[in-house]
């Protein structure tokens, strides 16, 4: 029983997300997150208004349970399959974050400075937070899915575009971790 509660080697979780990928492709059906939010407004009637919301939205139910799957998962993972350790950083990067005036998170899914309500409640992290929403809604929408569409399900069904953004995600994550977080903290 020990062995859930660590980090699993990455021979487990592969083996499984292929396992899961291949059931998918042989059922027909794509994963993805951010098709969700798509799902949940259709369902909430947004399809009146707007033609990008017109569609069965009881093709995508089943993608629904992903997302209950996800919420139920991770509450499980933290409250029963952890040895209460937490999060456990590089060193480096901690000293990283320390230049920057970010506190190590300390065991924390995240550093107070950035994820507790007393930040919320200034300005520069109210921006932050509305911009950085706006961004990733846009590059969503525009590259057609989210990161896990397309590393996880667009990458196992050797789409070429999947490719692309997955490059793109990368390459943006890393100009943000190296250029753009230190001008902003």
């Amino acid at each position: 029983m020990y062995s859930f509660y660590g980090t699993w080697p990455w021979y487990i979780s592969g083996f499984l997300i292929g396992a899961v990928m291949l059931t998918l492709i042989f059922f027909g059906k794509q994963f993805g997150m951010s098709s969700n939010l798509r799902t949940l407004c259709t369902m909430a009637g947004a399809g009146k208004n707007v033609d990008f919301f017109k569609f069965d939205w009881r093709e995508q139910k089943w993608n629904l349970a992903v997302v209950l799957g996800a919420i139920l998962g991770g509450f499980a993972a933290v409250h029963f399959l952890s040895d209460g350790s937490g999060v456990h950083l590089n060193p480096k990067t901690v000293e990283q974050l320390a230049a920057m005036h970010i506190e190590a998170p300390n065991g924390k899914l995240g550093p107070d400075s950035l994820f507790s309500w007393e930040a919320v409640k200034t300005p520069k992290t109210v921006l932050i937070l509305f911009f950085g929403g706006l961004l990733i809604g846009f590059g969503t929408r525009y590259a057609g899915g989210c990161t896990s569409g397309h590393a996880i399900s667009g990458l196992s069904n050797l789409q070429k575009p999947s490719l692309i953004a997955v490059v793109g995600f990368f390459i943006g994550g890393l100009i943000m971790a190296h250029f753009l977080l230190p001008l902003i903290f």
